[in-house]
């Protein structure tokens, strides 16, 4: 039996994520992610996505180049979403068609997903099949797929997991270890030993952060740090914004909880805050219609900021904007775009990390300069990471003992530390550990 593996996207770059694992005549594909900082610079000069071809949108590395597998297409059995972050699934409008299968994913996956199509105006002809955690569903008589929850920055994570008669496939891109997660279950530690004495063909790991040498802190720290800052910080004459992922709703969950103990009325802005919110509403995972009150368009927004701004120190925002995205609410506030005049004092809290890319970093730098000549005080890096470390993947890769690895998530430079990490454990680079770029096929023995 062969065991043939692509690496569409999210190999030469961070981002835009998508590869394909052939086994003999059957091809399954992990994630269809596309390249977000290009999409900011694209809604920067105005240009409508849906204006632009399914070639234009790959020949402009917006979407993953999966020409590469064009003889791979028809024997493609299904779509394996681990999660939804737009990296991994935001271009599944664009290039679904292309497959005669359906999609898997994890119930909020799968709504934030029908949400995107809604808004894209699309209508795929491939069925959208919710994967609950620790289910696994036969899709072939050699291939079994199974979803393990792990936690990460949103809800719903899983590790994809393929059976095959060659051993198992770990697709493991973007999640982290967390003994106190503040939504979802804990790191099943014991599982992940047990998929390792079974037997691990291919482990594929995000490697984003395997450079740091450290383990990778706790979503509950994260919520302690937000705490401090809006607890115990002199604020109650002044407006407090916080900003986060819109899809990190346990973060988004701390947030209300500080708020309401402030005894502010609290006020959620922006499209996308609502649409990860509403996901996860409609599939019962949050409430948080009677603590907060959700604005997502313009006209509402401008009439609820003129309230805000005759008593500031009433209100919590919680609000899109902290990569500093032109066409973010917090961008369109500092500029003046939305009415409300900063007072100085008033306080922006960012409970993030910046994106490593040009343009992110070069938009937050723009952005803070902006709060910082209104005299806003800035708050940053109330955060921790969604990703594992390098002691995280140490112990992961200890747990599973996989007969091969293959680092993603990255260009060059991210996916080497990981590839070392793997050296030091005694794997050998080209055998056995596996630096690909976009593009690249490797046969797995």
């Amino acid at each position: 039996m062969e065991m043939e593996f692509c690496a569409i996207g999210g190999y030469s770059e961070i981002g835009m994520n998508m590869c394909a694992l052939r086994v003999d005549n059957e091809v399954i594909i992990f994630d269809m992610g596309f390249y977000l900082p290009e999409i900011v610079r694209l809604q920067d000069e105005e240009i409508v996505r849906t204006s632009l071809s399914r070639d234009e949108l790959i020949n402009l590395r917006v979407l993953p180049n999966d020409n590469v597998i064009n003889e791979w297409k028809p024997l493609v059995k299904a779509i394996v979403l681990g999660h939804c972050h737009l990296d991994h699934i935001g271009a599944v409008p664009f290039l679904a068609e292309e497959y005669n299968c359906p999609i898997y994913g994890s119930p909020y996956t799968i709504e934030v997903l029908k949400s995107i199509i809604k808004d894209e105006g699309i209508k795929l002809k491939n069925k959208l099949k919710v994967l609950n955690s620790n289910d696994d569903i036969k899709l072939t008589n050699n291939l079994t797929l199974e979803f393990m929850p792990i936690p990460h920055s949103t809800p719903m994570a899983n590790l994809a997991i393929l059976h095959t008669p060659k051993g198992i496939v770990v697709y493991g891109n973007d999640f982290k270890f967390d003994n106190s997660p503040i939504i979802g279950p804990k790191t099943d530690y014991k599982y992940l030993k047990e998929l390792g004495e079974k037997g691990v063909i291919l482990l594929v790991c995000d490697a984003l952060y395997a450079h740091e040498e450290m383990k990778t802190p706790s979503e509950l720290i994260a919520k302690e740090m937000l705490k401090d800052v809006m607890l115990s910080t002199e604020n109650k004459d002044n407006l407090i914004i916080v900003t986060t992922f819109a899809s990190h709703i346990a973060r988004i969950k701390s947030a209300i909880e500080f708020g309401k103990k402030l005894n502010r009325k609290i006020l959620i802005m922006g499209r996308s805050m609502d649409k990860y919110i509403t996901a996860a509403q409609n599939i019962g995972l949050v409430n948080f219609k009677n603590d907060a009150q959700m604005l997502r368009f313009a006209d509402q927004i401008k009439r609820k900021l003129r309230d805000v701004q005759k008593d500031p120190s009433k209100y919590l925002i919680i609000c899109t904007g902290h990569q500093g995205e032109p066409r973010s609410i917090l961008t369109r506030l500092a500029t003046k775009e939305l009415p409300y005049e900063f007072s100085p004092r008033d306080q922006v809290i960012f409970s993030c990390k910046v994106i490593p890319a040009p343009i992110n970093i070069a938009n937050r730098v723009a952005l803070e300069a902006k709060l910082k000549q209104k005299g806003v005080r800035l708050f940053k890096d109330i955060h921790t990471s969604g990703h594992l470390a390098r002691e995280d993947h140490h112990d992961l890769i200890n747990l599973l003992k996989p007969k091969h690895i293959i680092p993603a998530q990255g260009d060059f430079q991210k996916l080497v530390p990981l590839a070392e990490l793997s050296e030091e454990m005694g794997y050998v680079r080209d055998k056995d550990v596996h630096i690909l770029k976009d593009g690249d096929k490797i046969l797995l023995e």
